[in-house]
C-alpha cells in the first residue's frame, strides 16, 4: 500500500520503456519480409516448374516436394556434398575460433617484439582483394602439394582469419582485465592455462558469433571449392550448380537442392542462436 492505494503491476526499471503495439508491428513486418524469401522457397520447390514464372505468384504449397528433393539429392550426388561440408566447415570453424583467440589473446595482452609491426601487416593483409591470391593459391595446391580433389585444399587456406584476429584483439583489449591475467599467473597459471582457463571463457560471446558467421561463409562458399574440388568431390554449393546447368532451368529442382543446403544452416542456428545471443549480452554487460 501507497498513500493508502494499492499500486497494481510491475513498473518499470529507469531508463526502460515497455515495447508498444507499433514496435510489435513493425517486427513482425520485418520478420515476415525476411522470411518470405524462403517460404517462396519452399512453394516453388513443392510444385512443378511452371509455378516459378506464374503471374500472380502461387502462394500455397504443392504436392510435389518430396519428389523434387529426391530428384534434388540423386541427381546432384547431395549425400557426398553434404558430408563434404560439414567437414569443412566444421573444421575450419574450430580452426578459425581457437588461432583467432590464441593470436588475439597475444596481440591484446602480451608483450614482445613487432607486435605493432605484425598487426599492421596483419590490417594490410585485409585490405588486398582475395581474388588476387586465387591463381597463386590454385597452383600452390595443384602443382607443389597436390591436393586439388581433396578437402584439405578447401581446409588449410581458409584454417585461420585476420579478420577474426583482429575482432577477438579488439575484444580482449576491453573485455578481459589485466588484474584477472595478472591473479591467475599468481596463481602458478602459465601463459597457456591462463588462455585455456581464462582467455577462452572471457571470449566466448565474440567467439560465438565468430564461429556462426565463419561456419556460415565456409558453408556458402562457391568458387575456391568449384577450383579446387571440381564437381567430383562437391561441397553442397559446387552440387547445387550442377542443378542450374543446361539448356532447360528446372527453377523447382533448384530451389529444392537450395532448400537442401540451406537446412543444416538453419539448425546450426536453431541450435545454437539462443546461446550466442545470450553471449552477446553477457558480453555486452561486461564490457
Amino acid at each position: 500500500m501507497t498513500g493508502g492505494r494499492r499500486v497494481r503491476g510491475r513498473s518499470a526499471a529507469p531508463g526502460q520503456r515497455r515495447a508498444g503495439t507499433r514496435t510489435y508491428l513493425l517486427l513482425g513486418l520485418v520478420a515476415a519480409v525476411s522470411a518470405f524469401p524462403l517460404y517462396w522457397s519452399l512453394v516453388a520447390a513443392s510444385n512443378d516448374n511452371s509455378v516459378a514464372g506464374s503471374w500472380p505468384p502461387r502462394l500455397l504449397p504443392g504436392s510435389h516436394l518430396w519428389e523434387n528433393l529426391q530428384r534434388a539429392y540423386t541427381q546432384a550426388n547431395f549425400s557426398l556434398a553434404l558430408a563434404n561440408s560439414i567437414i569443412v566447415a566444421t573444421v575450419v570453424t574450430v580452426s578459425v575460433v581457437l588461432t583467432s583467440t590464441l593470436a588475439g589473446f597475444a596481440f591484446a595482452k602480451l608483450r614482445f617484439r613487432g607486435r605493432n609491426a605484425l598487426l599492421g601487416f596483419l590490417l594490410v593483409t585485409m585490405m588486398v582483394p582475395a581474388q588476387l591470391g586465387i591463381i597463386p593459391l590454385y597452383i600452390m595446391m595443384s602443382q607443389w602439394l597436390g591436393w586439388t580433389g581433396h578437402l584439405q585444399a578447401v581446409i588449410v587456406p581458409a584454417a585461420t582469419s585476420a579478420f577474426g584476429v583482429f575482432l577477438m584483439r579488439q575484444y580482449l583489449s576491453e573485455a578481459l582485465p589485466d588484474a584477472l591475467l595478472e591473479a591467475g599467473r599468481m596463481d602458478g597459471c602459465s601463459t597457456h592455462r591462463l588462455y585455456w582457463h581464462v582467455v577462452l571463457p572471457a571470449a566466448r560471446p565474440v567467439a560465438a558469433v565468430l564461429a556462426l558467421f565463419t561456419f556460415m561463409n565456409t558453408w556458402n562458399d562457391f568458387f575456391w571449392p568449384l577450383l579446387a574440388l571440381g564437381q567430383s568431390n562437391p561441397t553442397t554449393q559446387v552440387a547445387l550448380s550442377t542443378l542450374a546447368g543446361g539448356y532447360y532451368m528446372d527453377y523447382s529442382l533448384v530451389l529444392a537442392g537450395t532448400l537442401i543446403s540451406t537446412a543444416p544452416v538453419l539448425l546450426v542456428f536453431v541450435l545454437l542462436g539462443k546461446q550466442i545471443i545470450g553471449g552477446i549480452m553477457q558480453g555486452a554487460v561486461k564490457a
